[in-house]
């Protein structure tokens, strides 16, 4: 029972570690989508960069196992969409606004996907949960 009982423990560890990862995704992408359409504050400068989050895996030698950490928050270096607003306050010399580099619907697939992550994530604690409570039960009789 020690060894089912650390296995549990672990289970549950690692999975709360993948909550913890998706959770750090969905506020990155979060901030994403609400920065879609922001301009630069300046004539001609710079909006909003999408940032990209990474995840990286880590042994956990007290859990003697593998857990997923959120890793670098990375910049999109790809570039800024364009568009010809010459009344535009952040509008360069040309006319043109620079926006940011943020598609909407990238970021909702990416939502989803990591709303599903986490949610499988939370299935595998609830599971394990319901195990140790059946095990307890049956100890009990």
């Amino acid at each position: 029972m020690a060894n089912d009982s650390s296995d549990f423990g672990r289970s549950m560890a690692i999975a709360t570690s993948g909550l913890r990862a998706q959770a750090g995704r969905i506020r990155v992408i979060s901030e994403n989508i609400a920065n879609a359409e922001s301009t630069a504050q300046s004539a001609g400068g710079d909006p909003y960069r999408r940032k990209v989050p990474t995840f990286s895996s880590a042994l956990d030698r007290t859990l003697d196992a593998q857990v997923v950490t959120l890793g670098k928050i990375k910049p999109d270096q790809s570039n800024f969409r364009v568009k010809y607003e010459p009344n535009n306050p952040a509008a360069d010399a040309s006319g043109n606004v620079k926006y940011p580099n943020v598609n909407s619907m990238v970021e909702m697939t990416d939502m989803r996907d990591a709303q599903r992550s986490y949610e499988a994530n939370l299935n595998i604690i609830s599971a394990t949960r319901r195990m140790i409570q059946r095990t307890l039960d049956i100890l009990k009789t």
